[in-house]
């Protein structure tokens, strides 16, 4: 006899493996990795490689020791955590520190629930979280990049920082902002996965080619992003900037395609998707504006993580016949 065996979530009529998703994931993270070394040299593969050996040997040693079972290093989950937990940081970090964000990424944030599947917030969001709450003067120091006096020792030891756009933004400082060219292209200060909205959109175009993830919560995400901040720049333009330079800034291209849109931690419903998205997209405008932080898309990502249950509870999806037996 046969038995079911019953995984985590989610749960996707399709023929494809985790291990094939997770695979085209990382294909698509590529020219936003390139386009960060060609700003920030080699300092950003070094927080790459970290991130991502910490990720997959937290996952190992947590689930041989620990939980006692199966290795699920395979899946290449872990991968994607670290390469997004370091997309979510500056070049010039600490590897040490670094390796504090995998261990909370992957040991609280993940396995703790019970690995892939059970984990109800983004890992790679919760680890950048705590750094940032942990380690504020590290984490919120930026490399300035080469075109704008980036200077390295063999392009590893930044020697330069400066502020981001977002931050420059907070401070009132709307003559010292970046050109549109230079924040399409990354010419700026930030982490390593918000420097190029340009490359995050070439790989979300895969993703979306090859269907790992749907327009649903991207639209919605940047929709509203693009609707409450346009609504604020009508009404005083001398102090709200416009919807596409907060498009193009920070990290909602990457929250929105990458981040928010995670399997796991999303609504199930396509109705799901899109409340959810816009609630991500008010929540990063209001942090922004009126908010402590500068950026606000780990946090409003993390906050609507919290709504999913409720979410999936009031728009599920129809159970499959329910047409037909309704008719």
């Amino acid at each position: 006899m046969s038995l079911l065996t019953l995984s985590g979530s989610p749960h996707l009529q399709t023929d494809r493996s985790v291990r094939g998703i997770m695979f085209d994931v990382v294909i698509a993270l590529i020219p936003a990795l390139l386009v960060s070394m060609w700003f920030f040299g080699l300092g950003a593969l070094k927080v790459t490689l970290v991130a991502v050996i910490a990720c997959v040997f937290f996952e190992w040693l947590i689930t041989k020791y620990l939980l006692k079972a199966a290795s699920t290093v395979g899946d290449g989950s872990a991968i994607v955590t670290g390469i997004l937990l370091a997309f979510n940081l500056p070049s010039n970090l600490p590897a040490w520190i670094i390796i504090v964000g995998a261990l909370v990424s992957i040991g609280v944030a993940k396995m703790s629930f019970g690995g892939l599947g059970k984990n109800p917030f983004n890992p790679a969001l919760v680890g950048r979280v705590f750094l940032l709450i942990s380690f504020p003067v590290d984490m919120t120091s930026w490399p300035v990049p080469r075109f704008e006096g980036y200077m390295s020792l063999g392009g590893i030891t930044d020697a330069i920082t400066g502020p981001t756009p977002l931050a420059l933004l907070k401070a009132e400082k709307l003559a010292e902002l970046p050109g549109y060219v230079d924040v399409l292209l990354g010419n700026m200060g930030g982490c390593l996965g918000e420097v190029s909205a340009a490359a995050l959109l070439l790989g979300a175009l895969y993703m979306l080619y090859r269907k790992v993830i749907t327009w649903h919560i991207p639209v919605s995400y940047l929709g509203a992003v693009v609707l409450f901040s346009g609504i604020l720049w009508l009404v005083n333009p001398g102090i709200y900037v416009d919807p596409l330079f907060h498009l193009m800034t920070g990290g909602i291209m990457l929250g929105a395609f990458y981040m928010a849109t995670d399997m796991v931690t999303s609504p199930m419903s396509k109705k799901g998707m899109l409340l959810f998205g816009f609630g991500c997209g008010i929540l990063t405008i209001l942090i922004r504006v009126f908010g402590a932080y500068p950026e606000g898309v780990s946090f409003a990502i993390l906050i609507m993580n919290a709504f999913v249950p409720l979410i999936n509870k009031y728009m599920k999806p129809k159970r499959f016949g329910e047409a037909v037996q309704n008719g």
